[in-house]
């Protein structure tokens, strides 16, 4: 088992997650550093728009979606999306990742070479605007 570093500072999410599922799977322990740097790519207004409206599902507050209003944890919640959640293996895999607000370590991190969509917005931004 390898340990992989990743810094997700203008890292596209659903990309870096899907790498970072594959590598899970594989068997390799995966870190991501400055988890609030990533970003969602498209219109800041709808991305806003549909977790607010993700959020207010439910009727009372003991009731609905859970979504975490902090970057690492709503980071982490969607790169679980892409693993087999269901099966033990998937569940067991998920144990090897660990999501970081700012960079933890010493260690030089791993940037993937994704272009920067025209819109987008960071995860720090979403949250900021719940």
């Amino acid at each position: 088992m390898t340990k992989i570093i990743i810094d997700a500072e203008n890292e596209v999410v659903g990309r870096m997650g899907s790498y970072v599922a594959k590598e899970l799977l594989k068997g390799n322990e995966v870190m991501i550093v400055n988890s609030e740097k990533a970003i969602i790519s498209g219109n800041k207004d709808d991305i806003a728009g549909k977790l607010r409206k993700t959020r207010k599902k439910g009727g009372y507050s003991m009731k609905g979606p859970l979504i975490s209003k902090m970057p690492d944890r709503l980071l982490k919640r969607m790169i679980r999306g892409m693993l087999p959640w269901e099966t033990q293996r998937g569940r067991t895999v998920y144990r090897n990742l660990k999501c970081y607000v700012g960079n933890k370590t010493n260690e030089k991190a791993k940037k993937l070479n994704i272009q920067l969509p025209r819109k987008y917005i960071t995860i720090k931004q979403m949250i900021d605007l719940l």
